[in-house]
């Protein structure tokens, strides 16, 4: 916050409504007037450079920087990331992989709900545990396309199971942050990720019945209650021991794996018995070798191995002060941002070679290097062919992005958060909704945490709540805002090609985001009383 005050109005609930207004405008602009998202998040961009400047009285050349810092990040590493997941897709397809792919998943279920919960639940968790940053949602939307699967339907379906899997996405991360914020209290990350595994695994439990109810209401939830029963299960038991004895690190990677592998030896044994089939085509299951389904599937476990070294503490301490590639980030600060009291300024930072994008690029050239079908040629035009694609829907995340850093730079966030956190006894109920507005302003649980976490930690305190449950709730509540949050929707309707299509994306998936909210907000509160 570079601001002298969050409360410009002397009276905190005015400020904080003006401070909502953004968030207020972005809804209304993707809901009720339909807009595209490229003008939707201009246009609230604008107005909140105008609340932030003339209101909250954020210094000139701090929302420059800020505006600046935003749009940086949108095209690195947000948008490399983007770019790079969608072209190690195109090249799977264009190498003829991706037919053996869709061969082996038809191999283990012709059945289009056992392919959601193998892709959608199980693969996005595991792709949000090891990587986060919208990999998932754009590796999972694209592969459920290519199984038969509506573009916005299937963007939509990995929103939604991402609600699963957020709280502990890139490693344990946004859990893991907590350590570092020096909380009131001492609140530390392990205590916050054992409170999780009272609330968490209900979700967990819960996200596979609602995917299938939304694909084929009862009956499908009827038809395949033993797949739904096995992949959910599996995961959130699984999750609930390694949050309360390990941590928050591999607390997606593990479960999902073996939530898949689960799912996978179940349907070996029993299928539903009737195929459910978005259209009338007949599904031929093709048999491959065991080595050419390996080789299909390998631009994936490049992904994956590539990803997971450039996520493990031992590479990142590479690039941390006094690390041996510590000089390959570039970083500098913006002219005129230098803040005495906070004694910081707004820095920019460019890290190239420990990006998760560059592991993705890796896992891209390691590919192509691999594939009979595949040279570099052909994919030089395929990244082209990507980036042509992509540039709007990167634009759109750049302005949403600068907007989480006015609203943060400004105090905005600061000013709804307190106005929160003075309603005494019944904070524990709205404790959540913070949360959820933490990630909606910033597309991310870290930096939701970032934010609010204090004020949780602090407001647990005053009022006799364990802070640690207040936090693991500031958590939560973010996680059910992936489903919404601008970022999300513009990854999403990128990855699947529906690019315009972004208020109808939202409006698909409101009602769950603010359904799980509430069961939050209500099981928070019951939790609060009892512990």
């Amino acid at each position: 916050m570079f601001v002298s005050s969050f409360d410009p109005f002397g009276n905190l609930a005015i400020s904080a409504i003006v401070a909502a207004v953004p968030i207020i405008l972005f809804l209304l602009c993707l809901t009720l007037l339909k807009m595209k998202g490229i003008n939707a998040a201009l246009i609230t961009l604008v107005v909140t450079s105008l609340i932030a400047l003339f209101v909250f009285k954020l210094p000139g050349a701090v929302a420059v920087g800020g505006v600046t810092e935003g749009v940086v990040q949108g095209l690195f590493p947000i948008g490399y990331i983007i770019i790079m997941a969608v072209w190690l897709y195109k090249v799977t397809v264009e190498s003829g992989k991706f037919k053996v792919i869709q061969d082996s998943i038809s191999g283990i279920s012709p059945d289009q709900r056992i392919q959601l919960l193998l892709i959608g639940f199980c693969f996005n968790a595991f792709l949000e545990g090891a990587a986060g940053f919208g990999v998932p949602i754009a590796i999972c939307a694209v592969l459920l396309v290519q199984l038969g699967f509506k573009p916005l339907q299937a963007a939509m379906f990995c929103l939604i199971a991402n609600g699963a899997s957020g709280a502990f996405g890139a490693i344990g991360i946004p859990v893991g942050i907590v350590n570092t914020l020096g909380l009131k209290g001492g609140v530390t990350a392990m205590e916050v990720s054992q409170m999780t595994a009272y609330t968490l695994p209900i979700i967990n439990i819960a996200i596979p019945f609602v995917l299938i109810f939304i694909l084929d209401g009862f009956k499908g939830i009827k038809e395949t209650m033993p797949a739904i029963l096995v992949s959910g299960l599996t995961y959130a038991l699984t999750q609930v021991v390694i949050t309360i004895t390990m941590g928050p690190e591999l607390a997606d990677i593990i479960p999902s794996l073996l939530a898949m592998a689960a799912l996978a030896v179940f349907c070996n044994k029993w299928q539903p018995k009737h195929v459910f089939r978005l259209s009338n085509d007949k599904v031929e299951v093709v048999e491959h070798p065991v080595k050419e389904i390996v080789s299909a599937w390998s631009p994936f476990m490049f992904l994956t191995g590539f990803v997971l070294v450039w996520s493990l503490p031992l590479f990142k301490a590479l690039f941390a002060e006094g690390g041996a590639l510590q000089k390959s980030i570039i970083s500098f600060q913006m002219p005129g941002t230098f803040n005495e009291t906070l004694q910081k300024g707004v820095m920019l930072k460019l890290d190239f070679l420990g990006a998760t994008g560059t592991a993705i690029l890796l896992a891209v050239i390691v590919t192509i290097l691999t594939s009979k079908a595949m040279d570099f040629g052909k994919a030089l035009s395929l990244l082209k062919l990507t980036v042509k694609e992509l540039w709007i829907p990167v634009i759109t995340i750049c302005a949403i992005l600068a907007i989480a850093k006015l609203t943060t730079y400004g105090g905005l966030t600061v000013a709804m958060g307190q106005a929160i956190a003075k309603t005494g006894a019944i904070f524990p109920l709205l404790s959540p909704i913070l949360g959820w507005i933490g990630v909606f302003m910033t597309g991310s649980v870290v930096n939701n945490n970032v934010l609010f976490a204090s004020i949780q930690a602090t407001a647990g305190h005053t009022i006799g709540t364990s802070p640690a449950l207040l936090v693991a709730a500031n958590t939560a509540g973010g996680v059910m805002a992936k489903l919404i949050s601008p970022q999300s929707i513009a990854i999403a309707t990128a990855a699947v090609g529906e690019v315009g299509q972004e208020s109808k994306l939202l409006n698909m998936t409101l009602k769950y985001s603010i359904a799980l909210l509430i069961f939050v907000c209500i099981w928070t509160f019951a939790l609060s009383i009892v512990l």
